[in-house]
């Protein structure tokens, strides 16, 4: 209870009780005479504003009546509390059992909308160790285009390793990635994006995408390393892998050499798990680098690209449509082009990429101000060369060469 500015009043404080409070003066000793039960208690002062405050008959009779009002009020809320806790305890089942069917049930609701709006199939599930996919989409990516271009998985137990190449921006990590949430969604009993799928009981999902955890105090590629031994140790026949650029963080040589011995590793296995690799590394795919086997089966991503000759990397299009096959381009210049990467950049990594193609020097990059220097050394080199040490006056050769 707070007066008006400067006009006296009563107030409460927590664990003090009532004071008679007056602003901006304190009573004199013989003004608190005339009233014989002012008892001084303390002042508080916040900036200008000082208050005095005193305990009166009136402020003891309220404390006796009332009490410590605060602290009342919290011990009745907490016996509240306690009264509605020890009473609902009494149906802890029936309410547990409530909101678990609740939200199960907000499970199959959500699934069952995101079906119907999207147009998903109802997908088969089979004991065997198969897997065949028809028109199967990314269920998130499709929503961020306009047309998303599906494409068809099979895996059966011949083809149990697929390697799938393809330039950059062709799609080829969006594709794993759907086939391994199709599987996914089938097992939790959703229906699936595509329109047909046969989905062989899995018990896991592996994945070694390069993905880093911001907190996380390694490397990408060690994180790779780590996710694909863990992989390589617990990877049954019903298991599902996914390796995407793997190798790539470290040098080329030894990411050949990694990813090789670990397709090896698949392929060598009696009944190995279903593998979906990605790869820029087409040098994995020499003579001697991986095994001859049925396992293995090669794809990529179709590309429209212009003639042999042509220039205009603009030219290229992308269809993202799974082939078989294999790729040994990136349209990596046709990428960064996409990216907004300014033209003078992109036509000078042309330069050098024709300069190594045809074991040529490469012209270093020359403003007007080192053109200009280069061409003053080169005069004074010929000319010095041309100089006659033995009659020429070395004088006029200086002044010649180094001009003020």
């Amino acid at each position: 209870m707070m007066g008006d500015k400067g006009v006296p009043c009563i107030v409460y404080m927590h664990q003090i009780g009532f004071l008679f409070c007056i602003f901006n003066k304190k009573l004199d000793e013989e003004m608190q005479e005339k009233p014989p039960d002012f008892e001084f208690s303390f002042f508080d002062e916040d900036g200008d504003n000082k208050k005095f405050f005193y305990r009166t008959s009136k402020t003891r009779e309220l404390d006796t009546l009332l009490g410590d009002i605060y602290h009342k009020i919290l011990d009745m809320e907490r016996a509240i509390t306690r009264d509605i806790v020890s009473h609902v305890l009494q149906f802890v089942v029936p309410i547990h059992n409530a909101v678990n069917f609740a939200a199960e049930l907000d499970c199959l609701l959500s699934l069952a909308l995101v079906a119907r709006q999207n147009n998903y199939k109802r997908p088969t599930l089979t004991a065997q160790n198969f897997l065949d996919i028809h028109n199967g989409r990314h269920l998130l990516q499709e929503m961020t285009v306009d047309t998303f271009i599906p494409n068809d998985t099979k895996i059966s137990d011949e083809g149990r390793v697929n390697i799938i190449t393809g330039p950059n921006y062709s799609g080829k990590s969006i594709y794993v990635k759907q086939v391994a949430l199709i599987v996914f969604l089938s097992h939790i009993g959703s229906f699936v994006p595509a329109e047909a799928a046969t989905v062989g009981l899995t018990d896991r999902i592996f994945c070694a995408t390069g993905s880093k955890f911001m907190t996380a105090e390694q490397s990408t590629f060690m994180i790779d390393l780590h996710q694909v031994g863990i992989m390589l140790r617990h990877a049954t026949p019903h298991s599902l892998c996914l390796l995407d650029e793997f190798g790539k963080g470290t040098l080329a040589e030894d990411g050949i050499g990694v990813l090789g011995g670990v397709i090896n590793h698949f392929v060598s296995c009696y009944d190995p798990p279903k593998v979906l690799v990605c790869t820029h590394l087409t040098e994995v795919f020499d003579s001697g680098c991986l095994l001859e086997s049925k396992r293995i089966k090669y794809y990529t991503m179709s590309v429209l690209s212009p003639e042999k000759g042509s220039g205009d990397l603009e030219d290229v299009v992308f269809l993202y449509r799974l082939i078989p096959g294999r790729a040994l381009l990136s349209f990596g210049l046709h990428c960064a082009l996409l990216a907004g990467i300014p033209q003078e950049v992109v036509k000078r990594a042309v330069a050098i990429l024709d300069a190594l193609k045809n074991d040529r020097h490469i012209e270093r990059l020359q403003s007007e101000n080192v053109l200009v220097r280069d061409q003053h050394y080169k005069d004074a080199v010929e000319k010095l060369l041309a100089f006659d040490a033995m009659n020429g006056d070395m004088r006029q050769f200086f002044e010649n060469i180094l001009p003020s």
